[in-house]
């Protein structure tokens, strides 16, 4: 069917019309040029010279929705760090153990980061979420009621599963939903809302860590089906991405779906539009067929080019040694000399506060500074705080008093890092992986990236603890900083910045950086 304000998309019986329909819709009337006229009107009304801009309400609420998916990863990456302590002493695990059982999650979630985009490209974006929590929700159970090892583990690979489903698709809904003027703040939630997690994770642990041991950690990793449960009924509320809608021929959805999250008919039809071109173009891969070879196999320049920056920021994400930090700060605490268990899970909790609260201030300066500016800024901070953090551990593995200023700079030198990560890395990562693909390669694209993420994360994590044991955490954290200041380079010389642009005109930059 060929409707005035739609379009027919490649396989569909009329596609070789395509391109013919939106000529003769230029042509029979003006109601494109009105549309763009209300829809540069209406940004001008969105963004003030102070660079302020007003949030679709609509557009905010399935972005929320989509995003506290991300609390189940965020809670397990925080709970673990001591719920591992309370594992090592009931179960009398080795530390090679510890270091599975930590890493074996991020590992497996390979597995729901490639799966996602066939995945989503099937049964749609709203629905893999959901299958993300309900996947989560079994490894919580599994977890939390573990008799043994290998129980423990079966659970974690489980979790591990629906968090590689989660981190793919998340930002690839958001980033598909948002009006271009706020995607960037909309498409960091779901680094906002891991962060919420890890600090649940932290208040967990402070929380049960005085219940007995054999029962605190069940607790601490079984309370993350609540959430689970939550999310996976709260996404049946949610719109379905109206990209996906469009390139299943369900335009009048779409329409609806974008005249919600849109501030005026005018923006959404001309969002329309650019959906609709950017779907007529392209090749019948589109509907799934010769995506991987287009990606992977004979890409094109400008495909090269945006396939190394998703897996070049992502790859960074992990290799900057958040993660790792993260689920060994008790031991790194430990070793600077704080003793105490509840003054270690106190200060754990001190770090989630400051990392949650900077990840927020990124996310509302990101659609205002743009991506490259806050990328280096924090990277370059990272490589900053981790050497002062290597500096510190060296010098408190050397003495035997301990001093308090050294202590000191470690717990300071911990909180910088981790708060340069949230300003830079954390939430840019995903609000950039997610929107430089074109239409035709982004659930694919994304889900490549999203792997690259979760095995470098999973080597880290899992080797964490042998490396410093080598070298030293002194060491281990100079090299981290040195990784930083690599990331800090190539973020300067191969990320584009792609604020204010809209998914549609993000390819052309890519096509223009590499004539």
């Amino acid at each position: 069917m060929k409707d005035h304000n739609y379009y027919p998309l490649p396989g569909s019986d009329s596609s070789s019309d395509a391109k013919a329909a939106l000529n003769n819709n230029e042509k029979e009337g003006t109601w494109a040029q009105e549309a763009s006229n209300k829809y540069y009107n209406t940004q001008e009304d969105c963004v003030s010279n102070q660079g302020k801009v007003r949030l679709n309400k609509y557009a905010l609420a399935g972005a929320i929705l989509a995003s506290t998916n991300s609390i189940l990863l965020g809670y397990d990456i925080g709970v673990m760090s001591g719920a591992v302590i309370y594992i090592t002493e009931d179960l009398n695990i080795t530390q090679i153990q510890v270091e599975l059982l930590v890493g074996c999650l991020n590992v497996f979630s390979l597995i729901g980061s490639i799966a996602s985009g066939k995945t989503s490209d099937m049964i749609g974006r709203r629905y893999t979420i959901i299958l993300a929590a309900a996947t989560f929700l079994i490894g919580a159970l599994l977890m939390g009621l573990a008799p043994s090892f290998p129980f423990l583990i079966s659970g974690r690979v489980v979790a591990g599963i629906g968090v590689g489903y989660s981190l793919t698709i998340a930002p690839v809904y958001v980033a598909e939903l948002s009006p271009t003027h706020t995607r960037g703040f909309l498409t960091s939630l779901p680094e906002l809302f891991i962060n919420v997690g890890i600090l649940l994770g932290y208040i967990s642990n402070y929380a049960l860590s005085g219940l007995p041991s054999d029962l605190n950690w069940r607790l601490m990793l079984g309370l993350a089906a609540i959430p689970a449960l939550a999310v996976a009924l709260g996404v049946l509320a949610m719109p379905e991405s109206p990209r996906w809608l469009v390139v299943k021929g369900r335009f009048e959805e779409a329409r609806k779906v974008l005249i919600k999250t849109s501030e005026n008919k005018g923006e959404a039809e001309l969002r329309l539009k650019e959906i609709s071109i950017a779907a007529a173009a392209s090749s019948p891969s589109s509907s799934g067929q010769g995506v991987w070879k287009e990606l992977l196999v004979t890409p094109s320049k400008a495909v090269l080019r945006i396939l190394i920056a998703a897996i070049g920021v992502n790859f960074f994400m992990q290799a900057s040694g958040n993660d790792a930090v993260i689920y060994y700060s008790p031991e790194v605490f430990r070793e600077a000399g704080i003793q105490s268990e509840k003054q270690l899970f106190g200060v754990t909790i001190i770090m989630g506060v400051v990392k949650t609260t900077f990840v927020f201030v990124s996310a509302l300066f990101l659609d205002r500074f743009g991506r490259r500016p806050m990328l280096l800024l924090g990277s370059s901070g990272m490589a900053v705080s981790m050497f002062l953090l290597g500096l510190g551990c060296t010098f408190l593995n050397y003495s035997d008093e301990k001093p308090a200023w050294a202590i000191t700079l470690c717990v300071v030198a911990v909180c910088a890092a981790l708060s340069f990560f949230s300003i830079g890395l954390g939430p840019i990562t995903w609000v950039y992986s997610s929107e430089i693909f074109p239409m035709r390669l982004r659930a694919q694209g994304s889900s490549v990236a999203i792997s690259v993420n979760r095995l470098m994360s999973g080597i880290v994590s899992m080797t964490f603890l042998s490396i410093s044991e080598a070298i030293t955490f002194g060491g281990t954290f100079v090299v981290l900083a040195g990784v930083s200041v690599i990331a800090t380079i190539f973020f300067y010389f191969f990320l584009p910045e792609t604020k204010g642009k809209s998914l549609e005109e993000i390819e052309a930059l890519f096509e223009d950086e590499v004539n």
